[in-house]
């Protein structure tokens, strides 16, 4: 055991940048597994434990005031108990310069079924007919607090905060989920219908019992339906995307970190043939050979993954931002324990697989040393490289050149391990440059406009027109209305939209087919198509109340709002087929270099209280955690990255030291000895660059699009780095390799002969 101690110690102190890095590397790698196991949990628990305590609805039914709800207690079958009828009435609140459009329920007694949960304040006082309990993300959007009064713009009404409140029902989302406020029934005026909600008896069967439920009702009563489904996914939201891309990348820098270490314990082993043989000769059995590198490199492994445990433990929660709340939310959970054990241990045997599958040779290492049979420099020259000698080429670069690829299995071994973090950092560019695409080009995502605008139902559309498009900012105006429609089955609600005219249509990103220019024509998310399965060239019917509206779907849009479960025609295709819809919204592309917010107060000032603006959501905003994710991914990778540019480096220059007394015979100085070494390492960098680009671009698109696809949004939302970034990280690879290269080969080249000599005795 002691010999094995000081053999370890030995080689550490040679090594003492490998495994510093290697110790680094496998700290972020686990770091990254960590956060990405607690974003899922985050992601899913806070929803599911706010369900389960309030004793959630599994299907919410928005009907007309006429309807007989009073049908769907007879389908026990599939009914286990009933929330509402609950009076509401679609409104907009302000607060402190803040507006929302929101939907007062009234609720004359706490649900039992559904019921909210108080996270401050209190519920609902029958002393206090203006007293109201908001959700708690629209109440974070007003900026409200118990005890807060706020305003209906166009009245002179006030309300006052009583509570706020958590739901399990769809939150709060600007431009497209309107808040959910609890109040008196008596501050329910002008009446636009009711809501009832259903807990059902198997949550699985839930579009089985919303068919039976708009059955009942008659498909005219019923205006929207939510599910519980919806909810959750719209709670985990971009939560769960950041913990898949954490996943990923952290199970392949895992992948890259175990290659790393099997190649470097390789190369090592090639190199300390002869010090192998002589542990064996001084009585080390193969097992206790094999023990000293799996036991080096596991504590190694063991050292990072530790410190990466004690660091997410310790202030993983002060983490700033979305992935310090998970942290925080996630050592809360009752498995939390059990993942902090489980991560970091298998990610520390993975290591030592590979490790011991390289260890394993160093057992089987002969103890007497098998004299090396002399060969011309990295084997018999080709005839490209003599070719090139002919040509008068520099000596030293061809030789380089040669050496690098004349062992062609261990050549392409080393080549791949170098490529797998190379591979992974252009994906992690990709989904960087993706990121800054939303932000700066919103327009190709499906966010041509900046501004959405309701309008007072008095204002007439001309002059609402006319108000919007006086801003000299505005560049256009597009009329429009968004109404809930059923989709066939009456399983579902999706978003139909009608934007623009036929002579001004409106701008949507078409990821496939064709813009819908004639009468019927529309285009769809993927979301849409997913759910009713279905595609570009089909007809779908679908109805809004009882009027049935029947589009061919000519294009596939990219739909960041409502999952992708959106299908857009013109205005005047829908008020062809319902003369009753009419234009409800405006939407607004700005001119290059306005600022939104600024836009937004003038026309809200210039509307005297007639005009709701707001500001369409950008999808950006709540990927802005992924940006400090890819650059601490991409630092990661590089430590792997350069423990294996280190393998590479000291196996060449080892392996050249038989090598330099020829070298030397025929003429070339050392300088000339050094830079065949430095071109070998720098050919290997360029090689694996140019593979790694080859194929981390198409697979960084294929990955992107097909989370844009699971998530509704649609594929055709990626963007690949720029060639000019790809080429400035091919240039700092390989200019790196040859400067990393450059020291010990010029060492190595200046060695004396008496030192040579004993190395290949």
């Amino acid at each position: 055991m002691r010999a094995t101690l000081r053999w370890a110690h030995s080689d550490l102190r040679t090594h003492r940048g490998e495994a510093l890095f290697l110790v680094l590397a496998t700290a972020g790698i686990v770091v990254s597994l960590l956060l990405a196991t607690a974003l899922f949990g985050y992601a899913t628990n806070p929803w599911q434990r706010v369900f389960t305590q309030a004793h959630g609805a599994h299907v919410w039914l928005h009907t007309g005031s006429s309807a007989d709800t009073g049908k769907l207690v007879e389908l026990d079958e599939v009914v286990e108990s009933v929330a509402g009828p609950y009076p509401t009435a679609s409104t907009t609140l302000a607060s402190r310069g803040t507006r929302a459009s929101v939907e007062l329920r009234g609720t004359p007694d706490r649900p039992a079924v559904d019921r909210p949960l108080l996270t401050s304040g209190h519920w609902l006082d029958p002393a206090n007919p203006d007293g109201v309990v908001l959700e708690s993300r629209l109440a974070r959007a007003l900026l409200a607090a118990p005890g807060d009064t706020l305003t209906l713009p166009g009245t002179d009404r006030t309300l006052t905060v009583l509570g706020i409140a958590d739901s399990a029902e769809p939150r709060y989302r600007p431009g497209e989920q309107p808040g959910l406020v609890w109040a008196p029934p008596a501050a329910v005026r002008n009446q636009g219908g009711q809501v009832i909600g259903l807990r059902l008896t198997d949550p699985d069967d839930t579009d089985y019992a919303v068919q039976r439920a708009v059955t009942a009702l008659g498909a005219g009563a019923v205006s929207e339906v939510s599910t519980w489904k919806q909810a959750r996914a719209e709670a985990q939201g971009d939560n769960r995307l950041l913990g898949q891309v954490l996943g990923l990348f952290g199970l392949g820098a895992l992948v890259a970190a175990g290659l790393a270490v099997h190649g470097a314990i390789g190369t090592r082993i090639r190199g300390h043939l002869r010090d192998i043989s002589v542990l064996k000769a001084i009585g080390f059995t193969p097992g206790q050979v094999v023990r000293v590198f799996l036991l080096q490199h596991l504590a190694y492994a063991l050292l990072g993954a530790v410190t990466a445990a004690a660091l997410i433990e310790a202030v993983g929660s002060h983490i700033p931002g979305r992935l310090g709340d998970a942290v925080g939310v996630w050592q809360g959970l009752p498995g939390r324990s059990v993942a902090l054990f489980v991560v970091p241990v298998g990610a520390v045997l993975f290591i030592g697989a590979t490790t011991g599958l390289a260890a394993w040779r160093a057992g089987r290492v002969p103890p007497v040393p098998v004299p090396r049979p002399a060969a011309p420099l990295g084997g018999r020259l080709s005839g490209v490289a003599r070719q090139a000698l002919g040509l008068r080429l520099p000596p030293a670069l061809v030789l380089g050149w040669h050496r690098a690829f004349t062992r062609r299995l261990r050549s392409l071994a080393t080549v791949a391990r170098l490529t797998l973090p190379l591979l992974l950092i252009v994906v992690a560019m990709s989904a960087w440059t993706t990121i800054d695409r939303f932000d700066s080009r919103p327009d190709r995502i499906g966010l041509p406009t900046a501004l959405t605008v309701h309008a007072d139902s008095a204002l007439p559309d001309r002059d609402a027109r006319t108000l919007l498009e006086g801003d000299p900012q505005v560049a256009a105006a597009y009329p429009g209305v968004e109404v809930a429609a059923l989709v066939p089955g009456q399983t579902a609600t999706i978003a139909l939209r009608g934007l623009g005219t036929r002579q001004d249509p409106y701008p949507y990103a078409l990821a496939e087919g064709r813009p819908a220019r004639g009468r019927d024509e529309a285009v769809a998310g993927q979301g849409l198509l997913d759910l009713l399965d279905v595609k570009v060239g089909d007809w779908v019917r679908m109805t809004v109340g009882d009027q049935p509206q029947i589009l061919h779907i000519v294009g596939r849009s990219i739909e960041p709002e409502n999952a992708g479960r959106v299908i857009s025609t013109s205005l005047d295709t829908l008020h062809e087929n319902d003369p009753g819809l009419g234009p409800t919204l405006y939407e607004l592309r700005l001119r290059p270099g306005a600022e939104p917010y600024e836009v937004a107060d003038r026309l809200a000032t210039a509307g005297h209280g007639r005009l709701d603006v707001h500001a369409v959501p950008n999808p950006a905003d709540g990927l802005s955690p992924l940006r400090g994710v890819v650059v601490g991914l991409i630092a990661v990778l590089a430590l792997i990255g350069l423990i294996e540019l280190l393998t590479a480096i000291g196996g060449t220059v080892r392996e050249s030291e038989r090598d330099l007394l020829a070298l030397k015979a025929i003429g070339l100085s050392p300088r000339q000895i050094t830079t065949i070494t430095v071109t070998s390492t720098a050919c290997t960098a360029l090689a694996a660059v140019v593979i790694g680009t080859a194929l981390g671009t198409p697979l960084a698109q294929w990955l992107i699009d097909a989370q844009g696809r699971s998530s509704g949004i649609g594929a055709g939302i990626a963007q690949g780095p720029s060639a000019a970034l790809l080429l400035l990280l091919g240039v700092a690879a390989v200019t790196g390799a040859a400067a990393l290269a450059a020291v010990p080969a010029s060492r190595a080249a200046h060695r004396r002969l008496a030192d040579t000599l004993s190395a290949v005795a």
